[in-house]
């Protein structure tokens, strides 16, 4: 399991401060909103934005992982209820030698889907 897949998966089990332990205490990070750009650092300014997220059953559904070195790179969907797909989602992580994410950035889009309609997702 990549620390990207990890990620996901521990945030989406509502485990947020575990989630937040797998960033470097300084981490920065862009989450590219269409609500518009949230720019932070430090594990306490991730922590205060994913609790302060509205209370729903979310579930990010990768559907590529990759890897390269110290990066990973994931894409997919986001779900609702485990039913209603509320958009699109590219992630990106820098590992730094300590095994934690020292850099984050996604990008939300409520509907462009950057696999076409019909591929294995």
């Amino acid at each position: 399991m990549t620390v990207i897949d990890n990620y996901y998966a521990t945030i989406d089990a509502g485990r947020l401060d575990e989630a937040v332990a797998m960033l470097a205490p300084d981490v920065e990070f862009a989450m590219i909103l269409p609500t518009g750009e949230n720019r932070g650092s430090g594990r306490d300014k991730m922590l205060e934005y994913l609790r302060n997220r509205p209370p729903v059953n979310r579930k990010h559904v990768l559907a590529r992982l990759a890897a390269d070195q110290d990066l990973e790179f994931a894409q997919g969907s986001v779900t609702e209820d485990d039913v209603r797909t509320t958009g699109f989602f590219v992630g990106a992580m820098h590992i730094g030698d300590d095994g934690l994410v020292d850099r984050y950035q996604v990008s939300f889009s409520p509907d462009f889907a950057l696999l076409p309609e019909g591929v294995n997702r």
